[in-house]
């Protein structure tokens, strides 16, 4: 509700302005009976009747119309109108108060030499006013100035109340700013890393269809079986191949880091190597009817498992133990990676880019990943992959 008010004001600042002038306005017409009712003998003050009262009134408070826009033009306007005031010995009114209004705007606003300038010019004020109605004394003057400082003082706390804001806000701006640039650097280095990594995935795909053709030349006349079945490697391969190509679309990124980087790929044959040289307690458990995957989809659960297994070394404390589950459920790999670590307690990482990269590998495949602390303690990752149809049936 406050933030909306607050865009509302933004856009009527002459309204919020009048609203503002409002009150005191209210308070000097309510303040005018004494003049109208006043006889024409009575103090200099009710002398100049009701049309005076106002007319000065108004003047008084018509420069605190700018104060927000031109603070330091309203004080001096409302400066000027007093000083006059003085000159022709009239009686303070009610919207004599004009002037720690304008007083306050320029020590909110402004810098501390105009501020200091404005108590100055009001600190003044007051010694001429003692000076004309009454006899000038410490005390007189400390009880009349008063008002003033506490004025002055309010406006300048305000002044850097307000500083201090902005900065925060400036602050948090840059800083979701640069979380911002950093998760798309680190998302564009992942997906090159992931192009990198199945480029060897497609080339192997693609020799496979060569290797199977020129067998199936070889065996067209001699052996009409065995080329049957290379054909239907051929067409099953290409398949593979054709949609590893088209996900590559996708993430290709040009990358002069190891471009000479030919070593294969892991998959889930060497899953069992990587859960046994985690460098903490680990197991392996396979559950359901296991099937072929394609080699992409094999770097993907790898990856998160290494991702998985690096994060609870990392953060899961001392003692830690890990399990990691692959449930195979016909229509989709579920990748479960659990310790018994201290989870929510942990201290956060430095870098935050791990689950950005299991995000990419796992959106690659159609599939969702989560990684949160359990509600016993400990931590999970848990990945959903879809199976091709053909290797599920």
């Amino acid at each position: 509700m406050f933030g909306r008010v607050h865009e509302w004001s933004k856009h009527h600042v002459r309204l919020m302005d009048a609203l503002r002038v409002g009150p005191l306005a209210a308070l000097a017409i309510l303040m005018a009976w004494p003049y109208v009712a006043a006889p024409a003998q009575g103090p200099p003050g009710m002398r100049i009747g009701v049309a005076g009262y106002l007319l000065l009134s108004g003047a008084l408070l018509a420069p605190l119309l700018w104060q927000r826009r031109r603070p330091l033009a309203a004080f001096a306007g409302v400066a000027l109108v007093c000083f006059g005031q003085w000159l022709l010995a009239i009686d303070l009114v009610p919207a004599n108060l004009s002037v720690l209004v304008a007083l306050w705007s320029v020590a909110c606003t402004r810098s501390f030499g105009w501020a200091f300038a404005a108590w100055l010019v009001a600190e003044l004020g007051v010694f001429l006013v003692i000076v004309r109605w009454d006899q000038v004394t410490i005390s007189t003057f400390f009880s009349g100035s008063i008002f003033v400082v506490t004025v002055w003082l309010t406006g300048l706390y305000a002044s850097t109340r307000r500083r201090y804001l902005e900065g925060l806000e400036e602050r948090a701006e840059r800083a979701e700013r640069e979380r911002d640039q950093q998760a798309r650097m680190a998302a564009a280095a992942e997906r090159a890393r992931i192009a990198r990594e199945l480029h060897d995935v497609v080339a192997h795909n693609v020799s496979v269809i060569v290797v199977q053709a020129d067998g199936a030349g070889y065996a067209i006349d001699s052996d009409p079986e065995q080329a049957r079945q290379a054909v239907r490697a051929i067409s099953r391969t290409g398949r593979e191949a054709l949609a590893e190509m088209r996900r590559l679309v996708g993430v290709l990124r040009e990358s002069e880091a190891d471009a000479t980087d030919y070593t294969p790929q892991p998959g889930l044959a060497q899953l069992a190597e990587l859960v046994d040289g985690a460098g903490l307690p680990a197991r392996l458990r396979v559950s359901g009817e296991a099937c072929e995957l394609p080699e992409g989809q094999q770097l993907v659960v790898y990856r998160i498992v290494q991702e998985a297994l690096t994060n609870a070394l990392k953060h899961g404390g001392p003692g830690v133990r890990a399990l990691v589950e692959l449930v195979y459920g016909g229509t989709d790999l579920v990748v479960r990676v659990t310790d018994d670590g201290r989870g929510a307690a942990a201290p956060p990482g430095s870098g935050g880019h791990g689950l950005i990269g299991m995000r990419e590998r796992v959106a690659m495949y159609g599939g969702a990943v989560s990684a949160e602390p359990r509600r016993g303690g400990g931590f999970e990752v848990l990945a959903r992959l879809p199976v091709p149809l053909t290797r599920a049936a």
